[in-house]
């Protein structure tokens, strides 16, 4: 559209906006947003629940059936409890951080495609509008995510400095550099898919991984176009961001009594865990629309009583994507155990950035060789060569530097050192 400001691709808002598209909009952002947090209610229980089930402890098993209103429970509680704003706290910041968390996540969620029938484009005729099953897609979209995901820490970051005391403070220091450590690996593992996608829309990525795949049964998902290390160094970094095990550095409640979160009580509390357990859904949702085909997938029955339904599975496929990928953040909640601070850093800027950088440049080079007819098996190869030379260097400039740190540690030998006594003698 030239001369003209695309805000959404959605078709529509394409073309004049009446209030049928104004009210389908609002509803769409309303089911999103209930759905959240209808969502967040059953994964704090499920995670409960699966914990329990890992540690050999039953879980929550009095409110409700199976324990399933422990959540509620605990909700109506934390409501009712008295509201503290410590006298040292910068007032206005303190109460503005919660918000600072929960909104993005809910931003970020927005982008992500929740339905359709991809192999016909993923649109749906609703009150005679073409749509998209998703609140918005903005021609930017996977950049929304990236800046609502730097966003969200300055939540975490703001809410340990306005407390007024050191131990919160403490957390907030350790969010802002897990995020500058972690975020220019994500960012580059996002690279990587808007390199071999060629957009940035979270709706046309899902239309590419809906194409026909390999042999026939093996799909054509991002994670295995381009070959798993986007992934896995996404699903480390997003862990990261997210700060949950092993990566809880900025509560680290045996260090930090709590973190950043130490000084709030009631509902502003109440707000970050639902931020925490909010910023999961979100990023495991979009973890399934960049790696696994989001909604794509096959239409067992596309009629239903003479009407369509083949919009349905999308969304059926969506949900049994993004439980999987739950279970696996509450897998490793329950298995890992927390990083030292030395060892968060280390990871983030010797390993992940190292490998998503490489990586990136061999799916550059591979596509370049496709536009220049070159053969990919000797682009594979020079690639291949290059990583070990680049990453014997890089072991070994790691091998020296910890051995002169340790060397600093140690002092100097017994020999130089210098003897008080004897030189009084």
């Amino acid at each position: 559209m030239t001369g003209t400001l695309v805000l959404a691709v959605d078709p529509m808002l394409a073309g004049d906006i009446g209030l049928t598209v104004v009210l389908l909009t609002l509803a769409k952002a309303v089911v999103a947003f209930a759905f959240l947090l209808v969502a967040v209610m059953l994964l704090i229980w499920f995670e409960r629940k699966l914990l329990g089930g890992m540690h050999q402890r039953f879980g929550p098993t009095i409110a409700g059936p199976f324990g399933i209103l422990q959540t509620l429970a605990d909700g109506t509680k934390l409501f009712f409890k008295e509201d503290l704003v410590p006298d040292r706290s910068d007032r206005f910041v303190f109460k503005l951080a919660p918000y600072l968390s929960l909104i993005p996540a809910f931003l970020a969620f927005a982008i992500v495609p929740l339905g359709g029938d991809f192999s016909r484009g993923g649109t749906v005729e609703w009150f005679g509008h073409t749509t998209y099953l998703q609140v918005a897609d903005p021609p930017v979209g996977i950049l929304l995510f990236l800046a609502m995901s730097s966003v969200a820490v300055y939540g975490v970051m703001l809410a340990g400095w306005s407390s007024g005391s050191k131990y919160p403070l403490l957390g907030s220091v350790r969010a802002s550099a897990q995020m500058v450590s972690y975020e220019a690996a994500l960012g580059l593992a996002v690279a990587a898919i808007v390199l071999v996608t060629g957009t940035l829309s979270t709706h046309d990525m899902v239309v590419a991984q809906a194409a026909e795949g390999y042999l026939g049964i093996i799909p054509r998902w991002n994670v295995v176009v381009t070959g798993l290390v986007p992934f896995i160094v996404f699903m480390i970094a997003g862990t990261a961001e997210l700060n949950r095990p092993p990566f809880d550095l900025v509560e680290a409640e045996q260090e930090l009594v709590g973190g950043f979160h130490t000084e709030y009580s009631s509902i502003r509390f109440a707000l970050f865990f639902l931020a925490e357990f909010m910023n999961t859904i979100t990023m495991s949702a979009v973890i399934v629309t960049l790696f696994f085909g989001g909604p794509a997938g096959p239409v067992l029955v596309s009629e239903l009583g003479g009407y369509s339904v083949a919009w349905a599975w999308g969304v059926v496929w969506f949900f049994l994507k993004l439980f999987v990928l739950l279970f696996c953040f509450v897998w490793m909640r329950a298995t890992l155990p927390r990083f030292r601070y030395d060892q968060l850093m280390d990871l983030g800027w010797k390993a992940l950035i190292p490998a998503a950088l490489g990586w990136f440049l061999f799916l550059a080079a591979l596509e370049t060789g496709r536009d220049q007819g070159w053969s990919e098996a000797v682009v594979t190869v020079v690639s291949l060569l290059v990583f070990v030379a680049a990453g014997a260097l890089l072991m070994r400039a790691v091998r020296r530097g910890r051995a002169s740190r340790d060397r600093e540690a140690a002092g100097p030998p017994a020999e130089e050192r210098s003897d008080p006594v004897g030189e009084r003698t």
